[in-house]
């Protein structure tokens, strides 16, 4: 943790949620900069980005700096460092499905710092971590080698502007380690990441009993969706929800259970539909392959909120570490693949953000 009167860092590399020690250590003073002493920054039209625009909100101060080191980006000016930057954009949006670069800011070995989708919007380097942290990507240097001088120095003016800004807290934790292949948790004591949330069975909530078709696992697919009704944000109200969900799927739609496999309240607690083990029935041609994920509410104009999309987050980790889910899973909204206006426009634009989505 960094702490007043520390005059240096030290960083780990997390590369796309798998943490790496660095070949290189990377030191440099921050906190003893001054104000003022932030370096110049490529902005997105400098590099010539194309607007692709990620729209999840960064909230701050943010607790955490992950940093991560680009291969085969080697450069040493200004417009062929613009120029791989486009290309590593074209990659990320077109062979990714992301919807941008997934650094707040990359640090070229010319000493430059280049905009990534800047301070505001929440990257995608890390699962789990990307609304609480700023990432930060090396490139430019010849393969094998360590960051310039330069660069070092141009990354520890970036911080240290954050942190003046209140962009990040001055207490900021690192290092990072990896303390599983999924999970990643700061080495100092910090709340981190729960993998797998709290689920409501099925008996909880007062399911009805019924018998639908076995799924076989692992499934490719997960499908967003929202119920397009009043949401809930108590556990009782969210309870009496599915419930009335599961009699109207039975009773008028001639569904043999609820339509979901899992169902997620504003109370950030997750609700068993028909479970992993079970198909669905909220998308024709895709039930025996995909996993249905039901917002409780309506999300066309407001977005669910944190706790909701967490809770969503973890419990799609959770079906990969588990073996339901394919760890190349691709992640959709209901639009894409039926005509119908769920997930709704808000929460789309969030799950446009997130890994493995693909339009």
């Amino acid at each position: 943790m960094s702490l007043p009167g520390l005059q240096s860092t030290l960083f780990l590399s997390v590369s796309r949620g798998h943490m790496r020690m660095l070949p290189w250590l990377l030191v440099f003073s921050v906190l003893g900069l001054v104000a003022g002493d932030a370096p110049a920054i490529v902005s997105r039209n400098e590099w010539g980005s194309r607007m692709f625009t990620c729209s999840a909100p960064l909230t701050h101060p943010v607790a955490y700096v992950i940093t991560d080191e680009l291969r085969g980006m080697e450069c040493q000016e200004q417009n062929i460092c613009s120029w791989k930057l486009r290309g590593l954009q074209s990659h990320s949006v077109y062979t990714k499905g992301w919807c941008d670069v997934p650094y707040n800011f990359l640090v070229g070995d010319d000493g430059r710092v280049y905009e990534g989708v800047g301070w505001k919007i929440q990257g995608l380097h890390t699962q789990g971590y990307n609304n609480i942290s700023l990432g930060l990507a090396f490139f430019g240097n010849k393969m094998g080698s360590s960051p310039s001088p330069a660069a070092l120095s141009a990354a520890g003016g970036l911080i240290s502007y954050a942190i003046q800004k209140g962009y990040l807290s001055p207490r900021y934790i690192q290092p990072l380690i990896l303390q599983s292949e999924t999970c990643l948790v700061p080495q100092q004591p910090a709340r981190s990441r729960k993998a797998c949330p709290n689920v409501i069975t099925r008996p909880a909530w007062g399911a009805r009993e019924t018998l639908c078709s076995k799924m076989n696992l692992p499934v490719k697919y997960v499908i967003i969706i929202h119920t397009a009704e009043t949401s809930c944000n108590v556990s009782v109200d969210c309870q009496i929800r599915v419930r009335d969900i599961q009699s109207f799927h039975i009773d008028d739609k001639n569904f043999c259970d609820i339509g979901y496999q899992f169902l997620v309240g504003q109370d950030g607690v997750v609700y068993e539909g028909v479970g992993w083990h079970t198909q669905g029935a909220h998308t024709y041609g895709y039930n025996d392959i995909a996993v249905g994920i039901a917002f409780i509410g309506n999300f066309v104009e407001k977005p669910p909120n944190d706790a909701a999309l967490e809770a969503a987050q973890n419990l799609i980790q959770c079906a990969v570490e588990k073996g339901y889910l394919i760890p190349n899973y691709l992640l959709v909204g209901h639009s894409d693949v039926v005509n119908t206006l769920s997930p709704g426009k808000a929460l789309y634009n969030i799950i446009k953000t997130w890994p493995h989505f693909k339009h």
